[in-house]
């Protein structure tokens, strides 16, 4: 997880080094990687994990005559789930599947609609800012492929394509090896049960040696015999004897992961108080650093439960307007500064940058509302123009 912020800014293996070399992470595939930024292929597409919704930087190279069908993950649930999927499991010999895939099967028809022809519903999710994909030699946005990650081969999801160069990390570039298919799919949905089966046999066995750790997610990859559990933690945890206890009984090789509480809040997702993915599981895994100070500038309310995110942690799109107030309040007076405006002492009370107003109170008693325009900075100090007649 690097160039990301969290409680932990270089989350660890933590993987022990009398342990077996196989519990290692392995690294990420450097195939095809180029070796500057003046060789780096186009296009680049972002990519983000199904499991932990981190991303990274992918290129795909098409060798073949015919551009591959790249699907996404609705796509690819409705070819799983439709007459297709039936009747290919009818050719191997299955009477009953067969009688059904003739029953949902259309009359006259022998295919599955094409997606121009069948609206296919999309699970909406957040984005950033990308270039649209409209040629066939584009990877479709929300397309599912097969590509390396840094815990070993996956499924990931094409989030678009990238326009800054200047963005991209080479140690995070790979190589997109293939679209992911029917077979991915039901590998994946298979996976997702065992999963949770991982998940509560892992959590027993950390009560049962009363670990000081919070088990947070279990993840089988695509193609490799590997397990990966995150987990959050006050401190270093000596777990060699919960691998040992996991290897006997997966008989695979395993990887614990300590990650901070923002992390765990990307890795589970959720809901926000605007209504929406949480910004870290649906926008970005690149969290910037967020201070009580942005909350201030931009007037907020400093009460703990109203900024901050379920993991507790000031919200992520504090900084997301935050330049904008800075800039702001450059051309406005800061509060308490005082002055002399139609012969009574004023001091700032409040500043309101988005509308560009600032309230003062005088001596005399008046409160006063002015518009930015009305103050311009002279000689070290604050003045309030007056509006000719």
């Amino acid at each position: 997880m690097s160039d990301i912020l969290t409680d932990h800014p270089e989350p660890v293996d933590l993987s022990d080094d009398t342990r077996a070399a196989d519990a290692e992470s392995p690294p990420v595939t450097a195939k095809g990687r180029p070796k500057a930024s003046d060789d780096i292929p186009e296009p680049i597409y972002r990519l983000k994990t199904l499991h932990s919704s981190e991303t990274s930087f992918g290129y795909y190279v098409h060798l073949g005559a015919d551009w591959p069908h790249f699907r996404s993950r609705a796509e690819l649930e409705l070819l799983l789930e439709g007459p297709i999927a039936q009747q290919a499991m009818a050719a191997k010999g299955s009477s009953s599947v067969e009688s059904t895939a003739e029953k949902d099967l259309p009359a006259g028809a022998d295919t599955l609609p094409s997606q121009d022809q069948a609206e296919i519903s999309t699970p909406e999710s957040e984005a950033p800012s990308l270039a649209p994909l409209s040629t066939e030699q584009h990877i479709p946005l929300r397309s599912l492929a097969v590509a390396p990650t840094k815990y070993g081969k996956d499924i990931v999801e094409v989030q678009g394509i990238i326009l800054d160069k200047a963005s991209i990390n080479l140690d995070e570039l790979v190589l997109i090896e293939r679209p992911a298919g029917i077979d991915d799919l039901r590998r994946l949905r298979e996976n997702k049960e065992k999963e949770q089966q991982a998940y509560v046999l892992c959590r027993d066995k950390i009560w049962a040696r009363n670990l000081p750790m919070k088990l947070v997610s279990a993840h089988y990859l695509l193609d490799e015999p590997k397990i990966l559990f995150y987990f959050t933690a006050e401190s270093r945890v000596d777990f060699r004897e919960l691998v040992k206890d996991l290897v006997s009984v997966f008989k695979m090789r395993i990887e614990l992961r300590q990650i901070g509480v923002r992390d765990e809040a990307r890795v589970t997702g959720g809901c926000g108080v605007c209504g929406r993915v949480l910004c870290c599981h649906g926008i970005s895994d690149r969290l910037n650093p967020v201070s009580i100070k942005m909350a201030k500038d931009q007037n907020l309310s400093l009460n703990s439960l109203k900024i901050s995110g379920p993991c507790g942690r000031l919200l992520c799109c504090l900084s997301y307007e935050h330049q904008f107030y800075k800039d702001a309040r450059r051309e406005l007076p800061q509060e308490g500064v005082k002055f002399i405006y139609d012969g009574a002492l004023f001091k700032v009370v409040e500043v309101n940058a988005l509308t560009g107003t600032v309230k003062m109170a005088g001596e005399d008693g008046r409160v006063l509302d002015m518009k930015a325009g009305r103050f311009k900075y002279e000689e070290g100090r604050w003045k309030v123009i007056e509006i000719q007649a």
